[in-house]
């Protein structure tokens, strides 16, 4: 199979009223993706919609439809319309729109806008402990959560999951995609999956920090160690699921 080939899938939308009768219909494969889902789109009437075919299991997906409903509430992302977990699948408005790779200074203040919003959503959920994620942390590793540990926490709600593919670009606003990872968090965690994703510039960088903490300053050092645990954290998961 193709991507970008209409496929047949064997999904039941019975439940997805306008979508009913969608089941008869060829999906499409979208060209792009992820590692945790299949990613397809689908037309009612002149309307397009995204179905993720669930790929990965140990997800909580209930929590991710939560945390994006109450994302889209806040415009900042694709609004969702169901989720069913028996069948293993989510649909939700398509987002148009452009992945950029490289961020224009006009970017990073768009992303420094939406994550100040974002970070400032309440949801009573469970914290990301960064440390039990890592089986065997390398020294690195340890002297940057040592570095964490001596700076105050910023807990607030992340996406933690802020790769390219994940940012859609339209008319000057910017949403986010594949809330799955999404839990509390140090809000340097996000701002450092920025930096190390787009691969910022120090200049850019201290732009980019510089507008999400306003007056408030911020720390270089925690920032650095930040990024030390979200490159290691990604190298992990890639060997783990390659």
């Amino acid at each position: 199979m193709f991507h970008g080939e209409a496929v047949l899938l064997n999904i039941d939308l019975s439940k997805l009223a306008f979508a009913a009768d969608v089941k008869k219909e060829a999906f499409t494969l979208l060209p792009k993706q992820g590692f945790s889902n299949e990613n397809y789109s689908f037309m009612v009437a002149d309307t397009k919609y995204l179905l993720r075919k669930f790929k990965l299991q140990d997800r909580d997906r209930a929590l991710e439809y939560k945390v994006q409903t109450l994302a889209y509430e806040n415009g900042m992302a694709a609004k969702p319309l169901h989720l069913d977990l028996s069948q293993g699948f989510m649909v939700c408005d398509y987002l148009e729109g452009k992945h950029h790779y490289v961020l224009t200074r006009e970017d990073l203040s768009l992303f420094a806008a939406q994550l100040q919003k974002l970070h400032t959503l309440s949801l009573k959920i469970d914290s990301l402990d960064l440390k039990s994620l890592f089986k065997s942390p390398t020294p690195e590793v340890q002297e940057a959560f040592a570095t964490i540990d001596s700076f105050p926490k910023n807990t607030v709600l992340c996406h933690n999951d802020l790769n390219p593919k994940n940012c859609i670009f339209l008319n000057q606003t910017l949403k986010f995609i594949d809330w799955e990872f999404a839990a509390l968090n140090d809000c340097y965690f996000d701002l450092a999956s920025v930096c190390v994703e787009f691969d910022l510039s120090p200049e850019d960088e201290a732009s980019f920090l510089t507008d999400y903490f306003d007056t408030k300053g911020w720390s270089q050092e925690k920032l650095e160690a930040y990024k030390v645990i979200y490159k290691a954290l990604c190298a992990q998961w890639f060997e783990e699921n390659l």
